[in-house]
Order: C-alpha cells, then sequence, then structure tokens
C-alpha cells in the first residue's frame, strides 16, 4: 500500500449501519478518490483478502464476528448538472448522500427523485438495490452508471439494458462486487416538471392537506412526513429508527400463488393486498403477511422486535447483537411461511456470515 494511503485495522462497522449492530472490519479504507480504490484493491488481491464496499450502511447487517477482509469506505463525492431544454442530468458521485441529492433536485426544480425522499444511505447503493418507494424505482430515471471493473480495473459506463434492473434487483447487484463496483450514477431528470404520485397513501395525505396540484416540494414534505410517521427516517432520538428499513422484499408470485395465499387468510381478515405487474406475476404486500401470520407491531424477542409503526422493519434496540436479529429474522419468516407458505426474502445485505439460507444467515452462521 503506497504511503499516502491510510488503512486502518480493526475498525467496528457496526456505528457505520443504520442497524448497529455487527463486529469490526478486518481493515477498512476511506476511498476518496479513485487512485484510492485501484490501489485498495491491488494491496487486497497481493495479501488475499476479501473486499467489501461500504457507503451509508443502510442496507447491511454485519456479524458478530465483523468481516474478516478489507472494507471500502466509498467516499467518492460530488455533483454536476447538465441541462439540456426540459431535461437534466445530474451526476452524482458513489459517496454522496442520497436524501441530500434528492433535496438539492427539489430545490433546485427538477422532477423525478421526490418520491425516493428521506430513504438513507448513498447514491452508489441506488442503482445496485433498484431502490424504490411510494410508487417509484430509482430505474425510472437512471441514463448510466459509471462503474469500476474489477476485472481489469478499468472504468466503463453501463447504460439501463446492461443494468438489468428488476424489483429491487439489479445486474450490478447479481453479479455482486466480486465485478463491479459503482462510481457514480447519472439520472435523467424534468426540468419543471410535475411531479409523479402513484401511491394511495400519498394522495391521501396530499388530500387531507387541500392540495390537489402538488409540486415536487409539496410530495417531497409528504413522504418526509409519511416515512416519519413510521419511523422510516433516521432520527437518533426515535428508538424505532435503529433499522434497515424494510427488512424483507415484498413477495412477487404467479397469479396461481396469489390466489393460494388469499385461500389461506385467516377468516375476517382484510383483502389480501396485490398489484398485479406488467409480466402476469403478482406483488404481494409483506407487512400484511407478516401481522396476518400472528406478528403485531411492536413484537419483541429481547432486544430486538419489530418497529411500533411497521411490521417490515425489525428494529434493534441498546444491546442487541447480530445474531439476535437473524434470530428474529428467522422467527419472522418461519411464521408466514407456516401460515402462507411464502418465503421472503431478506433485503439487507449480509456481511461475514458463513452460511446462508434463501438470503438469510443460518443460525448456526
Amino acid at each position: 500500500m503506497r504511503a499516502d494511503v491510510e488503512l486502518s485495522a480493526a475498525v467496528p462497522l457496526g456505528p457505520r449501519t443504520t442497524l448497529g449492530v455487527g463486529g469490526p472490519a478486518r481493515h477498512l479504507i476511506e476511498a476518496r478518490e479513485l487512485d484510492t480504490l485501484g490501489e485498495a484493491l491491488r494491496w487486497a488481491e497481493r495479501e488475499g483478502e476479501a473486499v467489501a464496499f461500504l457507503g451509508g450502511g443502510s442496507n447491511l447487517l454485519v456479524a458478530d464476528e465483523g468481516f474478516a477482509g478489507l472494507v471500502v469506505g466509498m467516499a467518492l463525492r460530488g455533483v454536476e448538472v447538465e441541462r439540456d431544454g426540459t431535461d437534466a442530468l445530474v451526476t452524482a458521485a458513489a459517496g454522496e448522500p442520497w436524501d441530500e441529492l434528492v433535496a438539492r433536485t427539489v430545490d433546485d426544480g427538477l422532477a423525478g427523485l421526490e418520491c425516493l425522499s428521506g430513504i438513507p444511505g448513498s447514491v452508489g447503493a441506488t442503482p445496485v438495490q433498484n431502490v424504490g418507494a411510494y410508487g417509484c424505482e430509482v430505474s425510472e430515471v437512471i441514463a448510466r452508471v459509471r462503474v469500476l471493473d474489477r476485472h481489469d480495473l478499468t472504468v466503463r459506463e453501463l447504460g439501463p439494458a446492461d443494468c438489468r434492473f428488476g424489483y429491487r434487483d439489479s445486474r450490478l447487484k447479481r453479479d455482486g462486487a466480486a465485478r463491479f463496483v459503482v462510481l457514480a450514477v447519472t439520472y435523467r431528470l424534468r426540468v419543471g416538471g410535475a411531479p409523479r404520485v402513484r401511491y394511495p397513501e400519498l394522495d391521501r395525505h396530499l388530500a387531507a392537506a387541500g392540495i390537489t396540484a402538488p409540486s415536487t416540494a409539496d410530495v417531497r414534505a409528504a413522504v418526509l412526513a409519511v416515512r416519519r410517521r413510521k419511523s422510516m427516517l433516521l432520527d437518533p432520538a426515535d428508538p424505532n429508527a435503529r433499522s434497515c428499513g424494510s427488512f424483507f422484499v415484498n413477495p412477487v408470485v404467479s397469479s396461481e400463488a396469489a390466489a393460494a395465499v388469499a385461500a389461506r387468510c385467516p377468516p375476517g381478515s382484510a383483502e389480501l393486498p396485490r398489484y398485479a405487474l406488467p409480466d402476469g406475476r403478482v406483488k404481494l404486500a409483506a407487512a400484511w403477511l407478516i401481522e396476518q401470520a400472528g406478528l403485531a407491531r411492536g413484537t419483541r424477542d429481547g432486544h430486538v422486535g419489530l418497529s411500533d409503526h411497521h411490521t417490515l422493519a425489525i428494529v434493534a434496540r441498546p444491546g442487541a447483537t447480530a445474531r439476535e436479529v437473524v434470530r428474529f429474522a428467522w422467527r419472522v419468516r418461519q411464521a408466514v411461511h407456516e401460515r402462507f407458505g411464502i418465503t421472503l426474502v431478506p433485503e439487507p445485505i449480509p456481511w461475514g456470515f458463513w452460511r446462508l439460507i434463501d438470503g438469510l444467515p443460518a443460525l448456526d452462521a
């Protein structure tokens, strides 16, 4: 490693995640420049060290033993805006805080990101997870993604088709960081455009405020208010905010499977929420399945439990461990599977666990 590249040892990772659990990184380096990133990767290859990349830590579950390798903190910063008539191309470096970017675009009169307000984390994670909320997905506005190809350490640009976006999914996620490292993302936004409100809860909130023709600022304020009500904003004063947000992905199933789930609903329960997708499949509401499986908001087991305001959020209270989070996640998944025959898939990325079962760390891992 070059003398001017600072490499730290045994750095606690829990405080760098929104869930707040997990052990240390064996080594950690902050990559504020592309050269530093390349140097770190070459060093890791020489030393035979595994490598992981850390942004805002909002979608991460770190094992109590930590990560036995090199963690690269993606600290690349910078935002550029290129306007072309009714379009604006906004390019943000991977380390830019996501919600700060959304706020900036709204303040600048650019439409397209307002429904994704309040999501914690950094820009680099948005194309990997195809981040979405309140009826919008970031893939709808991504023009290109600049990546470092780890096969030959060259910088490439991937278009939307190259990224192969899916529901909370992408080629970047499927290939994993072993292939591509996101350096920057370019979003195509609408200059002076009207916001697209497609989510009933936002409609109700705006209607209650007497807003019939909302601006992007109105929609951002509404999204933040709704997220705050559900403890889905980072707030140290909120005991329910120490989470990864939605712990499980809404399951996407065939129409036949959706009908089978509906047939297993408890007598007298509300109708199963389901959303038809263009490919003929059906998206189910994981939060509804969890609650109907007998796990109400606020259900707890020791230091870990469901949020008091949202059954999709698993909250780590002070003193919680990663093992407790995993054990509670298994409790939730097993309850839903026993009641409805659906296996929920976790959204957070696990680090440091040696065995996964359908994406969830095994209880002996």
